[in-house]
């Protein structure tokens, strides 16, 4: 069988440097499609609104691909009953972050993969447990004016400067990042895409290494 065209569902630009990292040639195009439909609520169903919401982005971009192996993805960050997305201006994302400081909170990364012509989908996601340190509110105003929080879940970057507001985490680094690479490469193989291997081919679907159902993603 010959490798699928690989497309990425995503206009983020870390989703695309992460799955170039990989050594992967494919397509990203950008979708609004979960802005579009009716999701789970963030708020009291965190994991099913990334996963939907990823889901979403990747039939609407799948319409264009029918053929190719479609990846979406969708980052939640929560925290005590809010969940928080992108900030819609500085003054959204200083009170994420005064929320975030001294406190223990979620990120989930819902994603998905498959063929749209086929109707096919795999479905996970990774939930990683991260601890902010406290911060005054003159860092705050500080890393807010730096714009990195401007476009991102939960107004900051942990591979930017917003490392040096995190403590620690428990889980997937990548998933925070925005796509979990060690998830997508198991996902992948099942449709004989080999990210540590030269060409096409793998256990597929019935072999070793198939993987599981999106219940198997990492819990709180």
């Amino acid at each position: 069988m010959a490798e699928p065209c690989l497309v990425l569902a995503s206009g983020s630009p870390r989703r695309r440097e992460l799955l170039a990292g990989l050594g992967l040639r494919f397509r990203a195009v950008t979708s609004a499609a979960e802005e579009q439909v009716r999701l789970p609520d963030a708020r009291t169903d965190p994991v099913g609104h990334a996963v939907a919401a990823a889901h979403a982005k990747a039939r609407d971009v799948g319409r264009s691909f029918p053929d190719c192996l479609v990846i979406g993805a969708d980052t939640v960050v929560f925290v005590d009953g809010k969940a928080f997305g992108k900030p819609r201006d500085p003054g959204d994302a200083r009170a994420m972050l005064t929320e975030l400081a001294g406190k223990d909170h979620f990120v989930v990364t819902g994603i998905v993969v498959g063929i749209p012509g086929e109707g096919r989908w795999t479905t996970g996601h990774e939930l990683t447990r991260v601890w902010m340190r406290p911060a005054c509110p003159e860092e705050i105003d500080d890393y807010v004016r730096t714009g990195e929080p401007m476009d991102k879940a939960g107004a900051y970057a942990i591979q930017g400067k917003g490392s040096t507001l995190v403590e620690r985490i428990d889980g997937c680094y990548f998933g925070v990042v925005g796509l979990p690479l060690a998830r997508l490469a198991r996902m992948l193989r099942e449709y004989g895409v080999m990210v540590l291997g030269a060409g096409a081919g793998g256990s597929g679907a019935n072999g070793p290494c198939a993987v599981q159902p999106d219940h198997e993603g990492s819990a709180p």
